[in-house]
């Protein structure tokens, strides 16, 4: 009998089971959604463009105009040596990783990932049948064991992807590691991946450092990044790439012929978040941010049997459940059916048994009562 392609059929599904919208009396704490509306002028700039007739096929990299800003911003911002023609617009981050996937390895290569890390790296590697190797982070504070890096280094080693600030743990790299790390990948030849979609959410003493910014990280990193969690845009999936020359003229290649590109009318969407006008609505995000990770700091260091190092950035907690006896899945099974909270268990990640992750994106309500429910279920078990 005709049958799918072998590689998909124990495909993992990563946190997805976790991830299905509950029951309405359940708070929802699992999926990494920006508790706010979009911002209206970039609403207003879609819907403009829509009047405006653009539905046609246009420029698949991008309209030259939403480049040509994009790389100022990165130009700007941090220092990203990045033009109108090393940049593509894709379809989500998420649609930029898998093309750097595909153009940058071979079937067979082995991609370094620092554990635990969001389950779509591990998930991607195994679609393009290369193997994924998970080097465990320093569990104290979720930053990079540099010496483990190194030390799982092979003959086979194509890429090391980096996400920092991080999904799931919330940290943020420090500028002297993010340095060690590109040491690393030119020292061995390999491509580094920058995740920096949680770049503007950096609750630390330090500024976020793009390794792409460094002195020969132009001509080996690759910078993935979007519109989704900054400006409250998830669902518009809206990203971008931005690396050296024949990585681009690859990825145009692909994703003229993949998706032709994303819809002509959310380009002037994406252009309109690059004003100032949109900057300080983020800023008004960063500052409720900031806010709502302190009840969760308060909160869990509170509640007995459980702890969590201090959030550096992004919107997660990466909460340590050990003292509760349970393992992960257990423990969310549980607080779901008992406490009606939804969480993600670190075991579905590899290295992240023995914890729970948190969003605190939602409201402020909503995490002082799922706190309570938290905090009123342990102490009746």
């Amino acid at each position: 009998m005709v049958d799918i392609a072998e590689r998909f059929v124990d495909l993992p599904a990563g946190i997805k089971p976790f991830l299905a919208p509950p029951p309405t009396d359940v708070i929802r704490w699992t999926v990494g959604e920006p508790g706010f509306d979009t911002p209206q002028p970039i609403v207003e700039a879609a819907i403009e463009s829509l009047n405006a007739g653009k539905t046609k096929y246009t420029r698949s990299e991008g309209s030259l105009e939403l480049c040509e800003a994009t790389a100022n911003r990165l130009q700007e911002r941090y220092g990203i040596p990045t033009t109108a023609e090393s940049i593509i617009i894709t379809p989500g981050a998420k649609q930029a990783l898998l093309y750097t996937f595909m153009v940058c390895c071979e079937p067979g290569d082995e991609v370094i990932l620092l554990a635990p890390a969001w389950p779509s790296y591990d998930i991607q590697c195994r679609m393009m049948q290369l193997n994924p190797i998970h080097v465990p982070v320093n569990k104290d504070n979720f930053h990079p064991n540099i010496e483990a890096i190194e030390a799982a280094i092979t003959s086979k080693t194509k890429m090391l992807v980096i996400n920092s600030p991080n999904n799931p743990t919330g940290a943020v790299y420090t500028p002297a590691e993010v340095e060690d790390l590109l040491k690393i990948a030119k020292k061995h030849d390999l491509w580094l991946i920058s995740d920096e979609i949680y770049a503007r959410l950096n609750w630390t003493g330090w500024d976020h450092l793009s390794p792409a910014s460094l002195e020969g990280g132009a001509e080996r990193v690759i910078v993935i990044t979007g519109w989704s969690k900054s400006f409250a845009m998830t669902g518009w999936r809206i990203g971008l790439v931005s690396g050296p020359s024949k990585v681009i003229g690859a990825m145009g290649k692909l994703q003229a012929n993949a998706c032709s590109h994303i819809p002509s009318f959310l380009m002037d969407a994406a252009l309109a978040a690059l004003t100032s006008e949109i900057d300080d609505a983020v800023e008004e995000f960063k500052r409720a941010y900031l806010a709502r990770r302190q009840i969760l700091m308060d909160g869990i260091a509170a509640i007995d049997g459980l702890s969590m190092p201090e959030p550096e950035g992004a919107f997660y907690g990466f909460v340590d459940i050990t003292e509760t006896g349970m393992d992960s899945t257990t423990f969310a099974t549980k607080a779901l059916n008992d406490a009606k909270v939804q969480l993600i268990p670190g075991g579905l990640l590899e290295g992240g048994e023995g914890f729970v992750r948190i969003s605190y994106a939602c409201d402020e309500d909503t995490l002082h009562e799922g706190l309570s429910r938290i905090s009123n279920w342990l102490d009746s078990i």
